[in-house]
C-alpha cells in the first residue's frame, strides 16, 4: 500500500478532477490519497471537499491556514502526520497519471532510496483536453533538477522531520529534502526510463510575483531567499530541521480564537515604529492575541511634510506598505511559522492587519 499526498490551496475544481480521475484508472488500486487543503477560502474548500467525496480512496483534510502565506512544505508535513503506509508519494494537483503509475511505484520502492520522476509538461490548450494518457501532446520534459514529485520511504522522512517549514511561497523544498536525505545516508534516484505523469499548465509563481502590494500574499525575492536557505542546509550538511515541531495543522477552534480577538491597535509606517514593533513589541509580547494594523501616517501626505522634505529639513522616514509587508512576512516565516496567525491586506491596499496568538 502506498499513500499519495496532495498539497492544495485554491486551485480550480476541473484541474483537481482531471488528476483524481486519472487515479481511478489505475491497474493497481493498492493506494490511498491524503488531500491536504492548506487554507483555501471557504467556498472553494467546500467545493473541493464535495469533489473528493466522489473518490473512495481520498481522505480530505482542511487546515485553517487561510490567512497565512502558502507553504507546500508545511502542507506536505501535515499530510505526513496522517500516513501509516511504508511508502508515500508526494504529488501535485496538476498531475495526470498513467494507468500503470501505482504499479511502477510498487515495483521500484526501496527502503534506502527516494525516487523523483521525469514529467511531461502540457501547454495551456492541451491541459484541458480529456484523452488517453499516451495521446497527449507533450510540450517539454522536466530535467534532473526538478524533484517535486517523489516517492519516499515514510521512515526516512520522519527521521529528518519532513520538509523544511521555513520554506514558503515558491521553491527549494523539494531539492532540499532530497539533499538532506542524502546527508542522512540515503540515495536519491532520478527515474527517467518512461513518462508516468503529465503536468497540467498553470502560470508560474515567478511570473505572478510582483513588486507591488497585493491582497494575494507576495514576498519580494522569496525564491532567492529560499535558495539561499537551501544552500545553507547543504553547506552545513543538515539532515534534521523543524526542531520545535512540524506537521502542525490549525483547527477551527484555533482559527476562531483569532477571528474573535480584541480590537486592534494601530502602528504607522515610520521606520522606527515598524522596526520597534518587529524587534521589541512582537518578540516580547506575552498576552493571548496580539492584534495590530499597519497603516500610512497621515502626516506623510501633508503639504508641510513635502515642503520640509524638499527644503532638506528633518522629517520622519517612512517605509512603504510593500516594504512593511516584506519585513513582517519575512519575520513571520522565519521566527513565528509554528504560531497561529492571520495576515490580511485590506481590499483597498491601505493597511495590513496581523493577528498572532502568543502564549
Amino acid at each position: 500500500m502506498i499513500t499519495i499526498i496532495y498539497p492544495y490551496r485554491n486551485r480550480e475544481e476541473n484541474r483537481v478532477k482531471r488528476s483524481l480521475d486519472s487515479l481511478t484508472q489505475q491497474n493497481n488500486h493498492n493506494f490511498k490519497v491524503i488531500f491536504v487543503d492548506y487554507g483555501s477560502v471557504f467556498n472553494i474548500a467546500e467545493t473541493i471537499k464535495k469533489l473528493t467525496q466522489n473518490y473512495d480512496f481520498v481522505t480530505y483534510l482542511y487546515s485553517y491556514h487561510c490567512h497565512q502565506p502558502w507553504s507546500r512544505a508545511k502542507a506536505i508535513n501535515i499530510g505526513l502526520k496522517h500516513v501509516n503506509t511504508p511508502y508515500v508519494f508526494v504529488a501535485d494537483v496538476d498531475m495526470i497519471f498513467s494507468h500503470d503509475f501505482i504499479e511502477k511505484l510498487i515495483h521500484i520502492q526501496n527502503p534506502n532510496q527516494a525516487v523523483f520522476f521525469k514529467v511531461g509538461f502540457l501547454d495551456q490548450k492541451e491541459s484541458v483536453q480529456i484523452k488517453p494518457f499516451f495521446e497527449y501532446n507533450i510540450s517539454f520534459f522536466s530535467q534532473v533538477g526538478a524533484k517535486g514529485l517523489s516517492l519516499f520511504p515514510l521512515k526516512t522522512l520522519n527521521e529528518i522531520h519532513g520538509f523544511d517549514e521555513f520554506l514558503h511561497f515558491w521553491g527549494a523544498e523539494d531539492e532540499d529534502v532530497h539533499n538532506r536525505l542524502e546527508n542522512a545516508g540515503y540515495q536519491s534516484i532520478f527515474y527517467d526510463q518512461e513518462i508516468l505523469m503529465l503536468h497540467q499548465w498553470h502560470i508560474t509563481y515567478r511570473k505572478a510575483e510582483s513588486k507591488e502590494l497585493s491582497q494575494d500574499l507576495r514576498l519580494t525575492n522569496i525564491s532567492r531567499i529560499n535558495f539561499e536557505h537551501l544552500l545553507a542546509n547543504k553547506r552545513e550538511k543538515r539532515t534534521v530541521v523543524n526542531l520545535k515541531q512540524w506537521g502542525r495543522s490549525i483547527s477551527k477552534i484555533e482559527h476562531e480564537v483569532l477571528e474573535n480577538s480584541i480590537m486592534p491597535y494601530f502602528v504607522g509606517n515610520k521606520k522606527e515604529s515598524i522596526d520597534h514593533f518587529l524587534f521589541v513589541t512582537l518578540p516580547n509580547f506575552k498576552g493571548e492575541v496580539l492584534n495590530v494594523i499597519f497603516q500610512k501616517d497621515d502626516f506623510q501626505d501633508t503639504l508641510k511634510y513635502h515642503v520640509k522634505k524638499r527644503l532638506g529639513k528633518s522629517v520622519p522616514r517612512y517605509y512603504t506598505l510593500k516594504e512593511i509587508n516584506d519585513r513582517v512576512l519575512l519575520h513571520l516565516i522565519s521566527f513565528y511559522n509554528t504560531h497561529n496567525y492571520f495576515y490580511i491586506i485590506d481590499n483597498g491596499l491601505k493597511s495590513i492587519q496581523l493577528k498572532i496568538k502568543k502564549d
